[in-house]
């Protein structure tokens, strides 16, 4: 991604801004202890990446210690789990079972650049249109 904002983000950060989208997406609010379930990490591990990603301006924390995503972070967010269920949704059209689909469709999602997916997502779009 070419603007990532103030700051380069590691593949944790990534995962806890996508955790952060889904979760907005499927209960309207989200707080740290819902993170740390969906993610299956320790409270104390949220609180850190909280810090960072607030410090980093992709993310805010209301009074009432709700997390929202900035213009920033939903981008990031957005663009990691298009990612995310692009490459799941074609390991399992190809035969591979969905928890293994899952699991390695959340590493590409972070090695591979926003112009090559473009670029793969693209082809694939326009292949299966014809």
């Amino acid at each position: 991604m070419k603007d990532r904002g103030k700051q380069s983000l590691y593949a944790s950060g990534e995962d806890y801004l996508e955790a952060i989208l889904v979760l907005k997406k499927q209960k309207g609010m989200v707080r740290s202890v819902d993170v740390a379930r969906h993610l299956e990490v320790t409270k104390p591990s949220v609180c850190n990446a909280v810090a960072t990603l607030r410090d980093g301006g992709f993310l805010t924390m209301d009074s009432d210690y709700f997390l929202h995503l900035t213009d920033v972070g939903r981008e990031v967010a957005e663009q990691i789990y298009e990612k995310h269920c692009f490459f799941t949704e074609r390991l399992i059209a190809v035969g591979v079972d969905p928890e293994t689909a899952e699991r390695e469709a959340c590493r590409m999602e972070h090695v591979i650049s926003q112009n090559s997916f473009e670029h793969l997502r693209d082809a694939y779009n326009s292949h299966k249109e014809d």
